[in-house]
């Protein structure tokens, strides 16, 4: 006897299955989304909410993230980018690069000053000519802030005995990524640059949890273990050898205002550390006229807003632990 061939059971249609109509509803929906455009192009007219129309271009954030990236490639050459460089075309390559970052770095400069005469209702004449200036100072820097950096990745290895070596600080670490962002970027404001320098800080804030304004004056020898939580304010002065554990904040008390209501926004207000001091994870101090002397030690958890004379120890009483059985 022939055997039946079993019918294919029909596969009933998935609840979330979309159908091959609109809904009813879609229509009315989408009738109704002029109405929102012509709402927030009402909002761009009014003069209260910030919009960019129309006006001169802004730096890029991408192209400032690029110039970074070169930067970083040139300031620790092999480890990045560049791969595969070696001794017979090592000048080659760093011009090749050279060549490519004056040009993005120029026009991205260019930008900026153009953007702040803008600002300010200025006519901009030699913008062009001030981004190339600028773009070959800051390049003209470069072999020093190799150095620099250097002397901070030292610090690294010699500060944390749990580093294997100078290339996992190199690949790894973010503390040291945040730091050549943050010396990167203060060659730029220390040139007057605007804009583009928090650009680039705020970048690394973003990426390490590390927030250093790029106004800040570090100096060499730096190190910044774990990192997380870090704040150095724009007013704040770090001498030689400094170094901070996660959490720490070198913040301002209340801010100032001038008698028309305005903040006072030119004043040191952020603390200074001399050499070789050395601040635990969590504390805070504040103030521009709050002075940490050389060689002191801040232990965790501090409060400060008061000057504190060198070779000092400032720690907490043990706190009182309670102990009970569960």
């Amino acid at each position: 006897m022939r055997k039946k061939t079993p019918k294919t059971p029909e596969i009933p249609l998935a609840n979330d299955q979309c159908p091959s109509k609109e809904p009813a509803g879609a229509a009315d929906f989408r009738s109704h989304l002029p109405e929102v455009v012509a709402q927030m192009v009402a909002t761009c007219n009014s003069h209260t909410c910030f919009e960019h129309i129309a006006a001169e271009p802004l730096p890029s954030r991408s192209q400032a993230v690029a110039i970074l990236k070169t930067c970083r490639e040139l300031i620790f050459p092999g480890y990045f980018g560049n791969k595969g460089i070696d001794r017979i075309n090592l000048e080659y390559r760093i011009g090749l690069e050279i060549s490519g970052l004056f040009n993005c770095l120029a026009e991205e400069i260019a930008n900026a000053i153009r953007h702040e005469c803008t600002r300010h209702g200025q006519i901009c004449q030699h913008c062009e000519e001030a981004g190339q200036e600028k773009a070959f100072l800051f390049l003209e820097r470069l072999p020093q802030l190799r150095q620099r950096l250097a002397s901070d990745v030292q610090a690294a290895y010699q500060g944390d005995p749990a580093a294997a070596g100078f290339d996992e600080i190199i690949f790894s670490y973010p503390g040291l990524h945040a730091i050549t962002i943050y010396r990167i970027a203060n060659e730029l404001y220390r040139l007057e640059v605007p804009i583009l320098p928090r650009i680039m800080t705020e970048h690394a804030h973003s990426i390490t949890g590390i927030d250093i304004h790029p106004g800040a004056q570090i100096g060499e020898s730096f190190f910044i273990d774990h990192g997380t939580g870090v704040v150095i304010g724009q007013t704040a002065v770090l001498g030689k050898r400094v170094k901070l554990y996660q959490g720490v904040t070198l913040g301002a008390l209340a801010f100032r205002r001038d008698e028309a209501g305005e903040l006072e926004r030119h004043t040191k207000r952020h603390p200074t550390l001399e050499d070789d001091v050395t601040v635990y994870a969590g504390s805070t101090i504040l103030g521009g006229e709050t002075i940490v002397g050389a060689r002191s030690v801040i232990g965790g958890n501090i409060w400060l807003t008061h000057s504190v004379p060198p070779d000092t120890k400032v720690v907490l009483n043990p706190p009182e632990l309670v102990y009970k059985k569960s």
